[in-house]
């Protein structure tokens, strides 16, 4: 039996799984308020946020934008139609896509919890300075950049 020296490396400080711990604890921070008050989660939150800047929008751009899955898109669709928050129509230009609306319904919702969200954000970022805050977007933009590059490149 071969015996093999650990490889030092600590999870903890490594960043891309730092990054996903924060991640996941400011979306659950934010998540906390639609699921409690509305009933909805995090996958629909996002497919009715999209839907509420973008006005209309097929499915699979959906998934760009939300950086959800086709099958988290698909589920949050079927549900939200069910409540009668959003209509699908076939896109004229391509038969076989679907266009995504907010109903009225969707919209007011949309409008109710944005406030609730926003104030969440500044919760949640009121340990830090304007400067800090700046500092965080500007290393936030060029991770981003530098990620989309790597992902381009393969």
């Amino acid at each position: 039996m071969t015996r093999h020296e650990p490889v030092p490396f600590a999870l903890g400080d490594f960043f891309p799984y730092r990054l996903a711990v924060l991640a996941e604890r400011v979306s659950m921070a934010v998540a906390q308020l639609y699921a409690d008050r509305f009933g909805i989660s995090r996958a629909e939150w996002r497919v009715l946020a999209a839907l509420g800047v973008n006005a209309a929008m097929a499915a699979r751009d959906i998934s760009a934008y939300s950086t959800l899955d086709k099958m988290q898109v698909s589920r949050a669709v079927a549900r939200l139609e069910e409540a009668g928050l959003v209509t699908r129509a076939t896109d004229d230009a391509d038969r076989r896509a679907k266009i995504l609306t907010l109903t009225p319904a969707g919209r007011a919702l949309f409008r109710k919890i944005v406030p609730l969200a926003k104030a969440r954000e500044e919760d949640l970022l009121q340990d830090l300075n304007a400067e800090e805050r700046a500092v965080l977007e500007q290393a936030m933009d060029k991770v981003l950049a530098r990620a989309q590059g790597l992902v381009e490149r393969g």
